[in-house]
């Protein structure tokens, strides 16, 4: 079975690669995450993850030291009231962020890109988040001890505010730990059949 490229460094899509039992390698090329203002939602992050995943490939195919292997990209961003939010600046904006969260449904976007020797699959997947009503202690608690400052949202859901704090799920949940896994297995199967 021949290994993919992962473009990522985030350690949820890693574990999650792992415990699909696929063969990757990680190679990241930074990019600009940046989007047009006008753009639709729920191709934002489709949109970047096309970014990352191109930024790779150039950087693969100027070293000429790669095969043509498929090459994964992802990006998640949460939306609530059709804005989106990314990465929280600081421990304020971390606060705010999850301040705005609590006691509502937000949606958490996924956007895939799989880049392979015929062409391209791109897809996003969608999983509701609703948040019980959280207190200002429980949010600054959270946000001290975990510092979720490299999450989209300012959350893991696998961490204590998830597992204290979330109401309910509708769709995917690895989808909303940054991939969604088991439709990312299908892809990869189409593509090369012998993925499982």
């Amino acid at each position: 079975m021949q290994s993919i490229i992962l473009a990522s460094q985030s350690p949820r899509r890693k574990q999650l690669l792992e415990w699909a039992e696929v063969p990757f390698e990680i190679i990241v090329k930074e990019t600009d995450e940046s989007f047009p203002a006008e753009m639709p939602v729920e191709e934002v992050p489709i949109y970047i993850a096309r970014h990352k995943a191109v930024g790779v490939k150039r950087f693969i195919g100027g070293s000429g030291t790669h095969t043509i292997k498929t090459i994964l990209a992802a990006d998640t961003v949460v939306v609530l009231d059709n804005l989106v939010i990314g990465k929280p600046k600081d421990r304020e904006d971390a606060v705010n962020i999850l301040t705005s969260l609590s006691g509502k449904t937000h949606r958490v976007i996924t956007g895939v890109v799989l880049l392979h020797a015929k062409g391209e699959v791109a897809f996003a997947d969608i999983t509701s988040v609703e948040f019980h009503p959280l207190t200002r202690e429980q949010i600054e608690f959270y946000v001290d001890k975990y510092k979720p400052y490299d999450k989209a949202g300012a959350y893991a859901i696998q961490e204590w505010i998830g597992v204290v704090g979330i109401k309910s799920v509708n769709g995917d949940f690895y989808n909303v730990m940054g991939l969604p896994v088991s439709r990312v297995v299908q892809e990869l199967n189409k593509i090369e059949p012998r993925f499982f």
